[in-house]
């Protein structure tokens, strides 16, 4: 080993304790994925209908991908590598496979460039309750114009507000990733996690003890809004993007896909326990996520609007239903101006654990590939999200956050892990991998998942990828569902998407040329 590759693993960092590994992963899992995206595309694809592809995608997917990011992000990180590329091409010695691996620095920058904005809006709507701004407002066209007001997409509207506080945001996030891995994230998990239990169970406490709140719809019960989350439309099981959306979910929730749980866990020791550690953070997800995201959002819209109202608020936008329904509900409750504060705190903390998780991957491509220090990395990072954040703020109205969510934030999360599954698995192989597991692990795998992680996992991550490709690919691809006044706008997205991967695959070259005399493997 060169004197230069042992000086940067002497430098990388590291956990403090398990614990703060556990609510860090847990951290970046538990964030606007659950409390806004959950409920969203659970009453936009059918609510129980999405409800059995997305447990099945969590015991089939979630769970194994998991453990497998947890073992190839610690095995990485004896060689000095926390991100995908230098983690894929220790699985394989292949030329090419690096640049596979670019998808696990591309989609969590992605995700980062509009994750960031919309945690900016929970900091002001936090300031809106705490203010009473919206307080007034008692329909739901009216918040939405509230919102969209903010959001500088009516006429006459600016964007300063909106402006101050994503700038207030990014700021606090570069704070946190300054501070690095125990300094900041791990930190931040530990005083958010608490703060996130608290405040949900708070604001639960609330919502079920609000019965059916219109006297003239007694069917439009908190428990019947249970009902709708759970009981399932059986013809939507058949169309291909319900299981999409529900598999995309689980891994934009888990933060498997993304290259971000590879990271975390690149800075573990080398015989610190994955398969527990792993499990833990996936079920602190899943409870977060199923018992409050559904349990808060979607039986209080149900109960104060109906069913059809809260489907039409969540077409107007993937993570309108929080924006303009729970400041409703919230006026219509005694305290309403203390739960909406409380609601919304709790969303900004959520948001800002997952998005300095984000943010890592890159950082940490920066300082272990080309040995910056960690204020360079970051400083890096800072500039070139901060650029690529823009369009997501000036063009939202056109469609851009949106669509760079269905790429970052469903659709190559899903190859990604399709990918690593088959790599790990099948290339570097199954009892390989079943022993790097196991290392230091403080309970056993059920051997089952040895034949799920082996055959059910890529099998099924091909066919909902094969089925979309089918369903799907040609008229997304065209845009045929997209508004003419809105293409180009998406389709410079698109090129702006493929421009950063270029460029990503052109700093991959390089530190790869650098790491041997005559640019070797």
């Amino acid at each position: 080993m060169s004197a230069l590759k042992k000086n940067a693993l002497k430098k990388r960092e590291g956990w403090n304790s398990r614990l703060g590994v556990i609510l860090a992963v847990a951290g970046s899992a538990v964030g606007l994925g659950n409390f806004l995206r959950f409920p969203s595309q659970a009453v936009g694809n059918g609510g129980g209908a999405f409800m059995i592809p997305y447990f099945l995608a969590f015991i089939f997917l979630g769970i194994p991908l998991m453990w497998i990011e947890w073992t190839v992000g610690r095995y990485a990180g004896r060689f000095g590598h926390g991100t995908a590329p230098g983690a894929f091409h220790r699985l394989w010695q292949n030329r090419w496979i690096k640049y596979i691996g670019i998808i696990g620095i591309f989609g969590p920058l992605v995700i980062y460039v509009y994750y960031t904005y919309i945690e900016s809006w929970l900091l002001a709507y936090a300031f809106f309750s705490a203010t009473k701004s919206y307080f007034g407002l008692t329909t739901a066209g009216a918040l939405g114009g509230f919102l969209q007001n903010y959001q500088g997409l009516t006429p006459g509207s600016t964007l300063w507000a909106a402006y101050v506080f994503f700038l207030l945001t990014f700021l606090a996030n570069i704070y946190v990733l300054r501070r690095g891995v125990s300094g900041g994230i791990e930190k931040l998990a530990r005083l958010g996690m608490p703060l996130l239990l608290v405040v949900a169970v708070v604001l639960l406490a609330r919502i079920f003890t609000l019965g059916a709140p219109d006297p003239a719809q007694p069917d439009w019960s908190i428990w019947n809004g249970l009902g709708f989350l759970w009981n399932p439309d059986f013809p939507r099981l058949l169309d291909a993007s319900v299981w999409l959306a529900a598999a995309g979910q689980i891994f934009f929730s888990l933060s498997i896909g993304i290259g971000v749980i590879l990271s975390y866990a690149s800075y573990l020791k080398p015989k610190d326990d994955v398969v527990l550690s792993g499990l833990t953070s996936a079920s602190v997800n899943e409870f977060f996520e199923v018992i409050f995201g559904g349990s808060l959002v979607i039986p209080a819209a149900f109960a104060f609007f109906g069913p059809l109202a809260i489907t039409s608020v969540v077409k107007s936008g993937m993570f309108n239903l929080s924006f303009v329904t729970m400041p409703l509900i919230f006026q219509q409750i005694p305290l309403g101006s203390v739960f909406a504060t409380l609601w919304f705190i709790l969303l900004f903390v959520a948001g800002i654990t997952s998005s300095v998780s984000v943010a890592l991957p890159l950082i940490s491509f920066l300082e272990d590939e080309f040995h910056c220090s960690k204020a360079r990395a970051v400083r890096i990072f800072g500039w070139v999200a901060f650029v690529l954040c823009q369009p997501m703020i000036f063009f939202l109205g056109h469609g851009v956050l949106d669509e760079v969510d269905f790429w970052g934030g469903t659709f190559f999360l899903t190859v990604f892990g399709l990918i690593e599954t088959v790599l790990f698995v099948w290339v570097f192989g199954l009892d390989k991998a079943w022993d790097e597991m196991h290392r230091g692990a403080h309970i056993g795998i059920p051997r089952i998942y040895r034949f799920i992680i082996k055959y059910i996992t890529p099998t099924a991550l091909l066919l909902i990828v094969g089925s979309w490709f089918w369903q799907q690919a040609v008229p997304v691809f065209l845009m045929r569902n997209i508004p003419v006044a809105d293409r180009p706008y998406i389709l410079a997205a698109r090129l702006g998407m493929i421009l950063v991967f270029a460029a990503l695959a052109a700093l991959v070259r390089i530190a790869w040329k650098h790491k041997k005399p005559g640019g070797g493997k």
